[in-house]
């Protein structure tokens, strides 16, 4: 399982600071948009083959947690 300090990586390399998955260039935007437009999660792992099931599930799960317990510090 992945820690809540390898998940998001913030580096003002790359692309200009915006949050990506951690050890890629994928920003975590990416996945809420796919998702927002009704693709499911194999169809944005297919377009993003750099992020792993376990990478998207695990930012999926932490989003989660943080909405219900209403916990908007950065991961």
């Amino acid at each position: 399982m992945l820690g809540t300090n390898n998940l998001i990586e913030v580096d003002p390399e790359k692309l200009g600071g915006t949050p990506v998955f951690y050890g890629t260039r994928v920003p975590v935007q990416n996945l809420f948009d796919c998702l927002e437009v009704g693709e499911t999660l194999d169809e944005f792992l297919d377009q993003f083959p750099t992020v792993t099931r376990e990478q998207a599930l695990a930012v999926l799960e932490e989003s989660k947690a943080r909405l219900l317990t209403g916990d908007e510090s950065p991961a």
